[in-house]
């Protein structure tokens, strides 16, 4: 019998059947204690990059590009503190993309929770996953990015009382009630009337979103535009590629119909995960770029004080 203390890679490793049958063999309270030092090691291993991480983004000192990173925690905190700053472009776009990291953002939630558990020493990784808050925490970071773009949105209206805004409101907390109804079947994978919720309340989300995306965030689908069932000014000259982005974010859109599956085995229950948030990475740049040609081309959503914007440099005279 061999007993193996590892972090990622063999550290020691004693092989109990070698000893001689004459000489004393290590009590299992032995072995364990010298493995300790090492599972110590590897938690404080484990923990260390998101340490530096977040000290390299509150870093004081003009080092490793300070206002920018600087930039990056106000939106955050606009983001957060969403009803009591005036939403700005840059702002809502990254709102957006908090809502396509859910994955991201629970798996965060989980590390943080081993390394405050100090899981990685003892291997009790059930601890986490079993423990009541936690489950319930899970449920606030699903809803929070959704929580942040409906009160941007409702900021908005209050700002300029105008129905579009409250119909995107709407759009986000329909994602509410269907994540939280995946999260529910998720925990009782045998409850048929929670698997009907999660086909009706995502299936409402998912054709809610495809309307919002084509028609109000690309400006797509206008049956007078010159361009079939497009909008009259677009970037691109192949105009084939629009066609192509509006079937693949479709499709893109029900892939959630794969968390509906009942799958026994967690590795393959995890390879879905990173499979689904992948794809949704995916389709997020997608609609990032469709986004933002429609808000440079007609200035849709009125960030902008003038539809033009002026060129770095002053007019010259043709004639010479």
């Amino acid at each position: 019998m061999g007993v193996i203390c590892s972090c990622g890679r063999v550290k020691e490793s004693i092989t109990i059947s070698s000893l001689n049958p004459h000489q004393r063999q290590p009590s299992h309270t032995e072995m364990h204690s010298s493995c300790a030092p090492l599972h110590d090691n590897c938690g404080w291993s484990i923990g260390h990059p998101p340490f530096l991480a977040f000290s390299m983004l509150v870093c004081p000192f003009n080092i490793f590009y300070r206002p920018t990173r600087y930039r990056f925690i106000r939106i955050i905190r606009n983001i957060v503190c969403c009803p009591f700053f005036k939403v700005a472009l840059v702002d809502f776009f990254m709102a957006d993309q908090l809502t396509s990291q859910i994955p991201l953002l629970r798996h965060l939630e989980t590390i943080a929770c081993n390394l405050l558990a100090r899981n990685f020493r003892t291997h009790h990784y059930e601890t986490c996953s079993d423990v009541k808050l936690f489950q319930e925490l899970t449920y606030v970071i699903s809803f929070f990015p959704y929580y942040w773009r409906a009160m941007q949105c409702a900021r908005r209206w209050f700002e300029e009382p105008k129905g579009e805004h409250l119909g995107n409101m709407g759009k986000y907390v329909s994602a509410m009630v269907a994540a939280g109804a995946k999260l529910t079947y998720e925990r009782n994978k045998d409850d048929h009337v929670w698997f009907a919720m999660v086909l009706v309340t995502s299936g409402v989300a998912t054709v809610y979103q495809l309307y919002w995306d084509f028609y109000r965030d690309w400006g797509l689908l206008r049956s007078t535009s010159t361009n079939l069932w497009l909008r009259d000014n677009l970037i691109l000259k192949n105009k084939s590629i629009y066609y192509m982005s509006m079937a693949l974010n479709a499709v893109l859109r029900v892939a959630w119909l794969e968390t509906t599956m009942k799958i026994d085995k967690d590795s393959e229950k995890k390879l879905l995960d990173f499979l689904l948030a992948s794809l949704e990475v995916i389709r997020r740049g997608h609609w990032n770029f469709y986004r933002l040609e429609n808000e440079h081309l007609n200035n849709v959503g009125k960030y902008r004080a003038v539809k033009e914007v002026p060129l770095p440099f002053g007019e010259i005279d043709s004639d010479g």
